[in-house]
């Protein structure tokens, strides 16, 4: 039998999460996505499938930089929540995409928190 790799893992464990996570119009899932060089960041009604707000660090504000590490994480944090309450989410169900709360996942959760995001 041959062994999972980490993608097939996340994938699993995130396929377990969704099960007991789900936005609402009134409360949305805000989802995390974090590859190599970059994260991104999107908040989901869930009910209407549709995504509401997203932000990212491939977008043109952040040419040039690195969008792999905790600044950026940060930066994408505070540019969600800042996206998010401009359209009246002031709350949100937080899903880390099957990976640790540790990192850039966590950088991204706290700077949310901090910017006005209630989870």
């Amino acid at each position: 039998m041959a062994k999972k790799d980490s993608g097939e893992i996340r994938r699993a464990v995130h396929a377990r999460i969704r099960k007991k996570l789900e936005g609402t119009s009134e409360r949305p899932r805000l989802a995390v996505f974090r590859s190599v060089k970059h994260i991104y960041a999107q908040v989901i009604d869930d009910s209407r499938h549709h995504t509401l707000v997203a932000a990212s660090t491939v977008e043109p504000v952040f040419k040039g930089r690195s969008g792999g590490n905790k600044s950026a994480a940060q930066e994408i944090g505070k540019l969600i929540a800042e996206r998010a309450k401009e359209k009246g989410i002031t709350r949100v169900v937080f899903d880390r995409g099957g990976y640790i709360y540790h990192g850039r996942v966590r950088a991204l959760a706290e700077a949310a928190r901090e910017a006005g995001l209630e989870f």
